[in-house]
């Protein structure tokens, strides 16, 4: 079984800054953390951040240059450092894994922006 569990949600004034953590355990063989999505109240789930297949990173139109993802592969974690946070980034925000075709999803860390 795989497990993902987000952290490092919380409250913050538009400006400031959150660095998200999703931490893979359980059976991770073969799993690939893949990114970040969220979702805003009465909103789809929408990508955030992903790594691509060959290793590189894709990032939505809207957090580009404010929003970096990274990986720690020793830790089996993978991170979402936000700067520059607007009220409009408010959401509960996911990660997603893929193990043999198979997607796996976090609980979700809430992230609320105050203006």
């Amino acid at each position: 079984q795989v497990q993902l569990v987000e952290s490092g949600g919380g409250l913050v004034q538009a400006g400031g800054s959150l660095r998200l953590s999703c931490a893979a355990s359980g059976n991770i063989f073969a799993l690939n953390v893949m990114g970040w999505y969220r979702q805003a109240p009465e909103k789809q789930r929408e990508l955030v951040a992903t790594f691509t297949s060959s290793g590189s990173t894709n990032y939505a139109a809207s957090v580009k240059g404010r929003f970096a993802i990274s990986r720690d592969n020793a830790k089996n974690t993978v991170y979402l450092q936000m700067n520059s946070l607007k009220p409009e980034d408010t959401a509960v925000y996911y990660c997603k894994g893929e193990k043999f075709g198979r997607g796996y999803w976090g609980q979700g860390t809430q992230v609320a922006v105050s203006s």
